[in-house]
C-alpha cells in the first residue's frame, strides 16, 4: 500500500482472515493479560492471520495490534498507521455470546479514514471510511449504511461486560426509548446500520476498541465526540505505556444534530 491510498480491499481481506482463524480454533484457551483482562487462543490466531496479510500484501505502514502491544512491542507511528483488534469482546466469545468482532483501522492524521468490523459468528462485514462509502456484506450482498435522524426519545446502546455506573446515571438522565446490552465494537455498526442512536462510554477503553467501528460510523454520517464535543482521535498519546494508545471517555452518535441537544454533552469532571 502506498502513501497516497488506502488498499481498502487489503484490509477487508485481513479482516476475513481474522474471522477465519478465530472459527478455526476448537477450543478458548484462556490465559490473563497483566491488566487481568482474558486472552484466548484466538485472540493470538487471528491477529497472526490479520498482519500476515496485511504485510503480505505489500503494506508497510506501522501496525498497533492488541496483543503485540500486551506483549510489549509498541510501534513508533507517524501521521499513518493501523490498529488491530483481532478479538473485540473476548468474555463474549468465551460465554459464547456471538457478539464480539475483528477489527482493523487505517488512521491518519489523527482520524480513522477507513475501518473494517467482521462478526465471526455470522460472517457480517461492516466497512467504510472518509471518501469510502459506508457498507455491510451479509450473505453475499452488500448494503449501503446510514445513519438515522434522532427522535424524542434515544434508543442506546451500551457495553454488555463494561457498564459502569456514571455511564448508567448518563443513560439515566437521557430520554430513552430503549437501552441495547451490546459486546464489543458491534455498538458503533449499530448505530451505523440505523438500529440505535446514541453510545456512551465514560470507561477505560483503548483505540483499537474503537477505531474500525468509529471509521464506519462516521462513513454512515455518524460521529464520536469526547466530553468537549471535540471527534475522537488517534494516535499515540503522552500517557504512561499500558495507556499510550488509550481514549478519553467519549459518545458516539449515529445524528450529529444530537451535539445541539442539552445534556447530550455532559462535560463531567475528572479525567477525560
Amino acid at each position: 500500500m502506498s502513501d497516497d491510498r488506502i488498499d481498502t480491499a487489503l484490509m477487508i481481506e485481513a479482516v476475513r482472515a481474522g474471522m477465519a482463524a478465530i472459527r478455526a480454533q476448537t477450543g478458548s484457551g484462556v490465559d490473563y493479560k497483566s491488566d487481568r483482562s482474558p486472552v484466548t487462543d484466538a485472540d493470538k490466531a487471528a491477529e497472526r492471520a490479520i498482519v500476515a496479510v496485511i504485510q503480505g500484501g505489500g503494506c508497510t505502514l506501522p501496525i498497533v495490534a492488541e496483543e503485540a502491544f500486551s506483549d510489549g512491542d509498541i510501534p513508533t507511528v507517524g501521521r499513518r498507521f493501523l490498529l488491530v483488534d483481532p478479538l473485540d469482546g473476548t468474555k463474549s466469545y468465551i460465554a459464547g455470546t456471538p457478539d464480539y468482532t475483528v477489527n482493523v483501522a487505517v488512521i491518519e492524521d489523527g482520524a480513522p479514514v477507513f475501518g473494517c468490523v467482521g462478526i465471526p459468528e455470522t460472517g457480517t462485514i461492516y466497512h467504510g471510511g472518509a471518501g469510502t462509502p459506508a457498507m455491510v456484506e451479509r450473505d453475499g450482498t452488500a448494503t449501503p449504511l446510514a445513519c438515522r435522524r434522532a427522535g424524542a426519545t434515544l434508543d442506546v446502546v451500551a457495553s454488555r461486560n463494561h457498564l459502569d455506573d456514571p455511564t448508567r446515571d448518563y443513560i439515566g438522565r437521557l430520554d430513552v426509548a430503549e437501552r441495547k446490552s451490546v459486546g464489543s465494537s458491534l455498538k458503533f455498526c449499530l448505530l451505523a446500520e440505523a438500529e440505535a442512536d446514541l453510545y456512551p462510554r465514560f470507561g477505560r477503553t483503548m483505540q483499537w476498541d474503537t477505531a474500525a467501528g468509529d471509521a464506519v460510523l462516521r462513513a454512515a454520517g455518524g460521529l464520536t465526540i469526547t466530553m468537549d464535543g471535540t471527534p475522537l482521535a488517534y494516535g499515540r498519546t503522552h500517557a504512561p505505556d499500558e495507556d499510550v494508545f488509550g481514549n478519553p471517555h467519549f459518545i458516539a452518535l449515529g445524528d450529529r444534530d444530537l451535539l445541539d441537544r442539552p445534556g447530550i454533552v455532559p462535560r463531567p469532571s475528572g479525567r477525560q
